[in-house]
């Protein structure tokens, strides 16, 4: 028994020497809180690299690991230890999501010609991963996005985020600089939903745009400039929300509700009733991204504030860190197993953590 203590003692010390210790007290300001935790994240060895701008993580249903490497124009394939797989070549892919059937969705752009000139389009793909047996760079390719002659007279929107349900629906979130118009706005969520065909198959129909958002708004329900949108782990329909655009309420929880005169997005926090730390005004700078775990935990990078903020399922802060010494610019969240995983864009490479507290 004695023997047993002493080898689990050693394991322990090996495990934590294999990661750096950051101190939760100190955040992205510098300051230190007035009552210190003893928890702290520990970051994983070894760093992963070799990426170019680094925009978003995913992690899979199989699970697998991927990365829109965005400035090496493709889609990374990874297994759980950083092992690459495959890859896909996609031009400046930004956003990943998968559905429950496989498919990979990418955020991204592509190249064409219109009338003898070169233009550049947002576009949003679908990777077929089950037709190739888990092969990303043999899987079947689909650009959804743009696809009637309306969306190629708008070559400056851009789509920044996309996130699935539990019903293989989903959202594609949609940015651009022309927002005067009442019925098409660039600012916009935009719904697909998966038909079955016949033959087995199964289409994706853009339903159109959700109603009742604010495309150049500044409070509850504005939908200014969106960075990333995610879903939960559950059958509904809740959605948290990014947006980088001049709005006090950068990042927004909502949920899906019916009554008999009104059937839409409303917010789950009222900060005129009950102030939570997630909807503090000004409490973010640039959010680029967000994820959640299975405990409704969300987890936030500000590509600004070089910082990663957790909140927990009541909007109140928790085990936030950062900065320039741990990070610069980062861009993508994901969480899976006990691990943070980070786009340290700036730095080019992918950067893991484990809380102090999961280690034992």
């Amino acid at each position: 028994m004695k023997k047993i203590l002493i080898l689990q003692f050693i394991l322990s010390i090996i495990f934590l020497s294999c990661g750096d210790k950051l101190d939760l007290t100190e955040f992205s300001t510098g300051k230190k809180i007035e009552n210190p935790s003893d928890t702290s994240y520990i970051q994983l060895k070894p760093v992963w690299e070799g990426f170019n701008n680094p925009t978003d993580i995913l992690i899979g249903k199989e699970p697998f690991i991927y990365v829109a490497d965005t400035d090496n124009d493709r889609v990374v394939m990874l297994n759980t230890a950083g092992l690459i797989l495959g890859t896909v070549k996609i031009k400046r892919p930004v956003a990943l999501a998968q559905d429950y059937r496989l498919n990979l969705l990418v955020c991204a752009e592509f190249d064409t010609t219109i009338g003898g000139e070169s233009k550049v389009f947002g576009a949003l793909y679908k990777i077929d991963m089950f037709a190739s047996g888990n092969q990303l760079g043999s899987a079947p390719l689909k650009r959804l996005l743009p696809s009637t002659s309306s969306h190629f007279q708008k070559n400056l929107r851009r789509y920044t985020g996309v996130t699935v349900f539990f019903d293989n629906s989903y959202l594609v979130t949609r940015v651009g600089p022309d927002n005067t118009s009442p019925i098409d706005p660039d600012n916009a969520i935009l719904e697909f939903t998966q038909w079955k065909n016949g033959d087995g198959t199964y289409r994706d129909s853009l339903m159109g745009r959700l109603p009742n958002f604010e495309a150049n708004g500044s409070g509850l329900l504005s939908i200014n400039q969106l960075s990333s949108v995610t879903s939960f782990n559950r059958k509904n329909k809740e959605i948290v929300t990014a947006q980088i655009g001049n709005t006090s309420f950068k990042v927004q929880w909502l949920r899906f509700i019916i009554t008999t005169d009104y059937a839409g997005y409303v917010s789950k926090f009222d900060p005129g009733v009950e102030p939570v730390d997630f909807l503090r005004p000004n409490k973010f700078d640039t959010p680029a991204d967000v994820t959640v775990d299975n405990s409704n935990n969300i987890f936030i990078v500000d590509s600004k504030k070089d910082s990663l903020f957790k909140f927990n399922q009541f909007g109140t802060e928790q085990h936030s860190f950062g900065g320039p010494t741990v990070f610069k610019n980062p861009k993508g969240v994901a969480f899976h197993d006990r691990t943070l995983y980070i786009c340290d864009s700036g730095n080019n490479r992918i950067l893991r953590f484990i809380l102090s507290t999961d280690t034992n």
